[in-house]
């Protein structure tokens, strides 16, 4: 068996430099090592212990990795001719708060659908922040380094994570009693919710008490609703930018929601509750008044 082939790719900072011998000037070439060491004390000052030799080291690399990352959102090919060019012309200072700008962003998008008061803390944010920072921008100048395609899978993955909180905050808004204002939300809990509870005639339900419950199975009993007709009811409702995402889990629920298909049947309340509580969480207060 023929041993893998593993191809190098180090950051996109040290390839550029790499070239700055050949075609850059002495003083370009030292502008740009000034600029990278001014970086670097920033960085240790801010991210990393800048009294010892092993902060500094580290500070290093996140230099690195922070204006690679910035290289790689600001060069649309693959040339390190240009990274290079960039460089120079607009200085490593401006590239590296490109990148440091891209992890400020992606750590402000959830990375789950349960949001809770915390989330706005400013030391919870900042802690997230240099997490995120350390994570994704630590590179090795003599490794391959794989920061940017992580970046842009979380990117990706948060980005959608956003989209579901999106759509379950409008369905707060748009409760049928009113609005639900409550810093703390499981949005898939809310989602969930306002699925089940839409087949009977397409009303927005995004929060749930053990007695609303109790009230919507014994009328699904009684009426035997046309579940399709109320889903179709309850999207037609839905604003575009949220249409697809809610789309998608009547879907799911179609096919697999252990409530919907237990309501038609003698199941006993307290084992539909118990199965809803599966789907909504927190969204449903299981507390009778």
């Amino acid at each position: 068996m023929l041993p893998a082939i593993v191809i190098e790719k180090l950051p996109r900072l040290i390839r550029a430099i790499k070239l700055a011998a050949t075609q850059a000037d002495a003083e370009e070439a030292i502008g740009l090592a000034d600029e990278l060491a001014s970086i670097t004390a920033m960085v240790a000052e801010k991210f990393t212990n800048d009294r010892t030799a092993e902060g500094i080291q580290r500070a290093q690399m996140l230099t690195i990795g922070g204006v690679s990352l910035g290289l790689e959102h600001l060069v649309d090919d693959d040339s390190d001719e240009t990274a290079l060019d960039i460089l120079i012309a607009d200085g490593a200072e401006y590239v590296f708060q490109a990148g440091f700008r891209m992890i400020r962003e992606l750590a402000a998008l959830p990375e789950d659908s349960l949001v809770g008061e915390y989330d706005n803390d400013p030391v919870y944010a900042g802690r997230r922040l240099k997490e995120l920072f350390v994570d994704i921008c630590t590179a090795d100048p003599g490794e391959s380094w794989s920061g940017y395609e992580r970046y842009l899978g979380q990117l990706r993955q948060r980005e959608g994570v956003q989209a579901v909180v999106n759509a379950a905050k409008w369905l707060r808004k748009n409760h049928f009693e009113g609005p639900i204002n409550d810093p703390d939300l499981n949005a898939e809990g809310v989602i969930a919710l306002a699925v089940i509870f839409a087949v009977d005639g397409g009303t927005i339900h995004a929060r749930a008490g053990q007695k609303d419950f109790e009230r919507f199975v014994k009328a699904v009993r009684k009426n035997n609703p046309d579940y399709e007709t109320g889903w179709a009811a309850f999207l037609d409702k839905v604003p575009a930018p949220h249409k697809a995402i809610i789309a998608e889990r009547v879907q799911t629920y179609r096919e697999h929601c252990t409530v919907l298909q237990s309501i038609r049947t003698k199941a006993p309340m307290t084992q539909l509750i118990a199965e809803l509580e599966n789907y909504a969480g927190s969204e449903l207060d299981t507390e009778y008044p």
